[in-house]
C-alpha cells in the first residue's frame, strides 16, 4: 500500500506494508528528509490521530492512500529545569494553489466586454 505524508508543502508518498511499524516508516522518512525518528511524529490526519511507533500502520487504522501529518520535535531548552523541550510543531499542511483560479482570474482582467 502507499501512504502521503505531509509537512507544509511536501508530500513524501510512501510505499509501505500494513504489518510494518510507524518506526519503520519513520525510518524510510529519515533518509528521505534527514530528521531522525527521535524527532519525528506522525499523526492520522482523519481521525486525527498520534501514531504509536510500536505497533503497526494496520493496528491504527492506517490504510491505502492514507494522509499522514509528519510533525518535527522543536528545539529548545526550558530555561528553569534545564532540559530539552517536549514540544512538537503544530500539524501545517499547505494547501497546493489551484492554477485554473489564475487561468479565471488572468481571463478575466483581460475581457472588458460590457454587458
Amino acid at each position: 500500500m502507499f501512504i502521503r505524508v505531509k509537512r507544509k508543502k511536501t508530500t513524501y508518498f510512501l510505499h509501505c506494508d500494513p504489518s510494518e511499524s510507524v518506526l519503520e516508516t519513520k525510518q524510510k522518512l529519515q533518509a528521505l528528509c534527514d530528521v531522525h525518528v527521535d524527532k519525528q511524529r506522525l499523526i492520522l490526519v482523519e481521525p486525527e490521530t498520534i501514531l504509536d511507533e510500536a505497533k503497526s500502520l494496520e493496528e491504527q487504522q492506517v490504510g491505502c492512500d492514507a494522509l499522514v501529518a509528519l510533525t518535527y520535535k522543536i528545539q529548545g531548552m526550558n530555561e528553569e529545569t534545564n532540559e530539552e523541550t517536549n514540544s512538537w510543531e503544530e500539524i501545517n499542511i499547505e494547501k497546493p494553489i489551484d492554477p485554473k483560479a489564475y487561468l479565471r482570474k488572468d481571463h478575466n482582467e483581460g475581457n472588458n466586454t460590457n454587458l
